[in-house]
């Protein structure tokens, strides 16, 4: 047979995709249906992958593998295609030269899904032209720890805005469909839990019930799943002591029960060998093959000997030999679908005209100066052309270009291949403002984060994965420190610009402690025992306990990982060119000790306090200040008694009060006054942004249909209870920043 060979039910691209999948699945062998539900690394041997084993999928890969792969491909009897996989998470992760844009928590901070759902956009259309066709993205986990190493691949604390933006991505990486070329299939991660470890360790046991998951953690994949995402990706951990790759509950009786979902579900790294070597609740590869096919998984990322495993569990009467053919059904009709049978969707030529464009250099520059948060400012910001002649740039962060991309982002270890994106595509703060800044600029680094060493356990997990090295952190350098010093007393104005680094933050990379780590605390002590205005910009993967110095800085600025145009935003804020308008995806400690500090906690505990500390975070979801004020008044419901089907319909007056323009974010909160069950004292439910010009005033209509405004009850069901309740409208979620109305479900 040749690749030319349509005589075949399953070649004739005429044919429905259903006819040709069940054309298809009734030539293949047991082999064959087993190895499409493998996906494997490109990085090892590709000849056994594809001849051997007959993979369906690889992943980390270069575009000589991919032509390679495809070679030994047409050397199988079926020549089925690959589909390739790849983590492209907030840009084409792993590409040198691919735009890298601000991490999915730094674009949560823009609160804008039109602007997530272009980023993901113009990803896709960068990561298809090198024949890549699934990304691993997005994460819609819930960050309640601020301990654990992955808040910064979420969109934060809230399950309505997790839901929003999730939504905007997937739109944007699937196009109009995945027969687009430019098409991406994206993928929901990571059901379901994932984040709410013990400890904040990555990967642990996630206690959590399973009224608790369908209360907050699973609404945002229900929305995903039933808008369209093609593929949801499975967590590591266990829950109830399950692990969730053979969870029967929520895979069988929710996901495709309840919600009728009929995409592809994948394994996280290795998840099926884990269940072995790791939690030990199978006692060897085809058992845990066995249970994973019996659970309804399809694509088993990484873990190779599941092949020899699940041919095991067949022969030893442990699954029957069409045990595989639903898992292997859906694969294939991914591969119609986006028409890789046709066109396999090779590398194209001329890769400079589609990846790292100037187009894209600007959405990244837009997006970077929307995700920017303003915690706080005494009215040093924006700072003043005729009163600044100097300003000092310091700190370890000031000038490292790979740091300021964040995870996932070509030097942050995931990929062997590559050390780092050009440096000539990345504008760090100090390039920035000397770049704009009409004042002189000095520089000094005062401070070094951390070293890292070898872990003495080894160099790699069983499963061959690499185990990260431990952190070390450097100590105070007192010459360091004293130029940095210096540099301040010399000038009229710091910018300290501090925050975490790679090491501190990824898979199996949580913290014990939330504090500024190596010489940081020191830098920032003495910059501010200088008397000198600083400016402290928080360039980190999380919210990070900041020193008590901090409160007699002049201004605050956290701008996560901003990405390669964050240099630039940064330095357009400092100056005034551009507006601060990002809001809090996610609450900040004051101290470890605090965890949780998510604003939608379950009412009811002995006060509002710790003995020694009290409870409110340091800057609470939804903050963010501007550099003008905003007044809210007038609050009004249209109709305050109202049915389970009915709409509300609130308006409110927002108005510019201040002398500059703004983007305001008008954040809808309801409050149920009295539950069957326990449940969460305040809940956003809706938002919006509004444009204001100084002085302006706004009447802001929103809607929020009654049937959002729900409960799970005792017996696991999502209602809506009648009674009294509140609808809380301001700009956060700041209880005394919001304005009440109330109105009756009867």
């Amino acid at each position: 047979m040749t690749p030319q060979d349509t005589t075949l039910p399953y070649r004739d691209a005429t044919l429905p995709i259903p006819q040709r999948v069940a054309d298809l699945l009734a030539r293949m062998t047991l082999e064959e249906k087993v190895g499409q539900m493998l996906q494997l690394d490109a990085r090892d041997d590709l000849e056994d992958h594809v001849l051997r084993r007959g993979v369906g999928s690889v992943l980390h890969t270069s575009p000589e593998r991919i032509v390679a792969a495809r070679e030994l491909t047409l050397r199988t009897r079926l020549q089925i295609p690959l589909i390739v996989g790849e983590d492209c998470i907030h840009g084409h992760s792993f590409w040198p030269g691919a735009t890298i844009y601000p991490t999915q928590l730094g674009m949560a901070a823009s609160w804008d899904a039109g602007l997530v759902e272009r980023v993901a956009r113009a990803t896709a259309v960068e990561v298809a032209a090198t024949g890549i066709h699934w990304t691993f993205s997005p994460v819609l986990c819930i960050a309640r720890d601020l301990r654990w190493g992955r808040v910064n691949e979420t969109f934060g604390e809230d399950p309505h805005l997790i839901g929003e933006l999730a939504s905007a991505m997937v739109r944007g990486y699937q196009g109009d469909g995945l027969d687009d070329p430019t098409a991406i299939l994206a993928t929901a991660k990571h059901l379901a839990g994932y984040s709410e470890t013990q400890g904040g360790r990555d990967a642990s046991e996630a206690d959590i019930s399973r009224r608790k998951l369908r209360s907050w953690f699973l609404p945002p994949f229900e929305r995903v799943a039933r808008e369209g995402c093609r593929s949801f990706m499975l967590g590591y951990q266990t829950t109830d002591g399950v692990p969730i790759t053979v969870n029967d509950w929520l895979l069988s009786d929710v996901l495709r029960g309840e919600w009728g979902y009929t995409g592809t579900l994948i394994t996280d790294w290795d998840n099926v060998g884990r269940m072995v070597w790791e939690q030990h609740v199978q006692p060897d590869i085809a058992h845990a093959a066995a249970a994973a096919v019996r659970a309804g998984n399809d694509m088993i990322m990484t873990t190779p000997t599941f092949f020899e495993g699940a041919l095991e569990a067949v022969a030893s009467g442990m699954l029957s030999d069409d045990a595989f053919d639903a898992a292997v059904a859906r694969i294939l009709t991914l591969k119609f679908e986006l028409g890789l049978f046709e066109d396999p969707r090779q590398p194209l030529g001329g890769l400079h005209a589609v990846v790292g464009t100037a187009e894209h250099a600007a959405l990244n520059l837009e997006v970077a100066r929307r995700s920017m948060v303003l915690l706080e400012n005494d009215g040093l910001l924006p700072l003043s052309p005729t009163e600044t002649r100097r300003i000092a740039v310091v700190g370890p962060l000031a000038d490292d270009a790979q740091e300021q991309l964040g995870d996932w982002a070509g030097g942050s270890g995931q990929a062997g291949w590559l050390d780092g994106q050009p440096r000539e595509m990345i504008t760090t703060v100090l390039d920035g403002l000397q770049g704009i800044a009409p004042w002189e600029v000095v520089h000094a680094r005062g401070a070094d984060i951390l070293d890292l060493e070898p872990d003495p356990a080894g160099a790699t997990w069983p499963d061959g994965q690499p185990r990260p090295p431990i952190v070390r952190p450097v100590p105070v350098d007192d010459a360091q420190l004293a130029e940095a010093v210096a540099a301040a007393k010399g000038s009229d104005a710091v910018i300290a610009v501090v925050g975490d680094a790679r090491g501190l933050y990824g898979e199996g990379r949580s913290t014990a402690t939330l504090e500024l780590i190596g010489g940081q605390v020191a830098l920032l002590d003495a910059l501010i025992a200088t008397g000198k205005p600083v400016v402290v910009v928080l360039m980190a993967s999380k919210p990070l306990v900041l020193p008590a110095s901090v409160s007699r800085a002049e201004a605050v600025l956290w701008v996560a990982n901003p990405g390669m145009q964050g240099g630039r935003a940064i330095a357009e804020l400092i100056t005034g060119a551009i507006e601060p308008t990002g809001r809090l995806p996610i609450s900040f400690a004051r101290h470890a000790g605090q965890q949780p500090t998510y604003y939608n906690q379950v009412r009811g505990q002995h006060g509002d306090r710790y003995a020694d500390l009290t409870q409110s975070p340091a800057w609470a979801f939804g903050e963010g200040r501007s550099y003008t004020t905003v007044a809210y008044d007038d609050l009004a419901i249209e109709n305050g008694e109202l049915t389970a089907s009915d709409t509300i319909v609130a308006h409110v007056t927002v108005t510019n009060t201040g002398a500059r323009p703004t983007i305001e974010t008008v954040q809808a909160y309801v409050r149920d006054a009295v539950t069957s069950v326990s449940w969460a004292d305040k809940e956003l439910k809706a938002y919006r942004q509004v444009a204001l010009a100084p002085g302006e005033s706004a009447r802001v209509r929103l809607e929020l249909p009654v049937a959002e405004c729900t409960i799970v009850d005792a017996a696991g069901a999502r209602i809506v209870e009648p009674g009294e309740f509140a609808l809380l409208v301001g700009p956060s979620s700041h209880e005394e920043a919001l304005l009440p109305a109330a109105f009756t479900v009867v």
